[in-house]
């Protein structure tokens, strides 16, 4: 489909360059050194209404170097990995630390915490497949979709397949690198009524290729999901209950991660600030993450400053255990890493799960929401408002879609009213999560 990849001789030639560079840049005069080099090769293909829209196929690689002279620092990068280039980038790389301020938390992190345990994580998957095949395939998701009876067009289906090879090295003799690969399938329908077009969508990723959807199946979900949204209206305005569908309970998990962040607490722009212990969440929810469970999305064995990672717990029995620090943050901070750099890495919950209809009966009143639209976050009160789409409750069944409303409230208000998880979990990125059914928030509708 693209020219071969052979992943272990790039591995192997990324290796060799990081290693140059380090060499070279401690010749020059850098006191420490950093190199992040990586090479990803892939294919992506479109179509529409039957017909081929695009095939892409791409292959990217790049090389980054950061270099400590004292407490002062200095990065650049290039696209180019050759051995020309590499010395191109060392030497600007040293020229814009000679004429920075110095930084007392900048340098690399401590020798000892390098990682030890680089283990095969199981994330490496080649789809073997011709550009023919991958057409086929996405073909397929389509007609599938179109298929189905009150469908009237098509926003297009895409297959996506890539793999890659990532390299970090620096100063201390740490040198680490992982092969990976992500493939997806997804599929836009449009349909209509005498009320107008609704569009949705669905899809599937994974890093196996045989842990994807079948085509059919990702084509008939988003024609289901495209059809549900027929008839919608405007909800009531008023104080109410809102279930947040997987899809987007998953984006309540981002917030409450960036606001953690040691960027953000460093520069006092998070509403948890300084709130390490207290209560967060009901006591029955816990938050952390398993960055070395095999075959996950975002698993990986050591973080961007070559620390080794470890299961986190961000949220322990409600309370706010942990933020989620690199190096530099956490010497800002005066706290250690939690080897985040990078950020967290397959972020799972544990909690008693219920059933979408033990929550939808919990709510009673209120609305499913299954789009949010916007981005109305603030990081720094949490405050939060966003425009969304879905399902209008009733005696705890689903009566009719909504959309054209707007939800707001505040996060730590959220996260304190979360009365439920649900046990329909996605799985499809590295934040697994089922439902949150948040207690109470302000729903404006028409």
């Amino acid at each position: 489909m693209t020219q071969a990849f052979d992943a272990a001789a790039q591995q192997s030639l990324l290796e060799t360059r990081a290693e140059a560079a380090l060499e070279l840049a401690g010749r020059l005069g850098a006191d420490a050194c950093e190199v992040g080099a990586s090479v990803d090769q892939g294919v992506g293909i479109s179509v529409r209404e039957g017909e081929v829209e695009t095939v892409e196929l791409s292959r990217d690689q790049g090389i980054a170097v950061t270099v400590y002279v004292g407490s002062r620092k200095g990065s650049a990068s290039s696209s180019d990995a050759g051995e020309a280039s590499i010395r191109a980038v060392v030497e600007k790389a040293l020229a814009i630390a000679r004429h920075t301020g110095e930084d007392p938390a900048s340098g690399l992190a401590d020798a000892g915490l390098m990682a030890r345990e680089l283990p095969d994580l199981d994330v490496h998957h080649p789809w073997d497949l011709t550009t023919e095949q991958a057409i086929e395939l996405a073909l397929a998701c389509e007609a599938a979709g179109r298929g189905m009876a009150g469908i009237r067009s098509s926003d297009g289906a895409s297959l996506s397949s890539g793999e890659g090879v990532r390299v970090y090295a620096n100063s201390h003799g740490f040198l680490g690198s992982q092969r990976g690969s992500r493939h997806s399938l997804s599929c836009m329908l449009i349909a209509e009524d005498e009320g107008g077009m609704q569009r949705d969508y669905d899809y599937t990723s994974a890093r196996h290729p045989r842990d994807l959807m079948a085509p059919e199946a990702v084509g008939e979900s988003a024609a289901r999901r495209t059809l549900r949204r027929l008839g919608a209206r405007r909800p009531a305005t008023g104080r109410l209950p809102v279930l947040f569908d997987p899809t987007v309970a998953g984006g309540l998990v981002g917030h409450l991660m960036s606001a953690i962040a040691g960027g953000a607490l460093y520069r006092q722009a998070s509403f948890l600030c300084d709130r390490l212990g207290e209560p967060l969440f009901p006591e029955w929810f816990s938050l952390g993450e398993k960055p070395m469970e095999r075959g996950a999305m975002a698993s990986s064995p050591f973080d961007n400053d070559g620390v080794q990672t470890r299961d986190n717990v961000f949220v322990d029995r409600g309370r706010l255990a942990s933020y989620m620090l690199s190096a530099y943050s956490a010497r800002r901070l005066g706290l250690q890493t939690t080897g985040n750099a990078g950020g967290a890495r397959n972020l799972r919950i544990t909690a008693p799960l219920a059933s979408r209809e033990a929550l939808l009966a919990r709510m009673g009143r209120g609305v499913l929401v299954t789009e949010l639209m916007g981005q109305g976050v603030n990081g720094v009160t949490g405050d939060y408002s966003r425009g969304a789409a879905g399902f209008w409750v009733e005696d705890g069944e689903i009566r009719h879609p909504v959309e054209e409303f707007t939800i707001a409230g505040n996060l730590e208000g959220m996260f304190k009213g979360l009365a439920g998880v649900g046990d329909d979990l996605d799985t499809r990125g590295s934040i697994h999560t089922g439902s949150w059914l948040v207690d109470e928030m302000m729903v404006a509708g028409g």
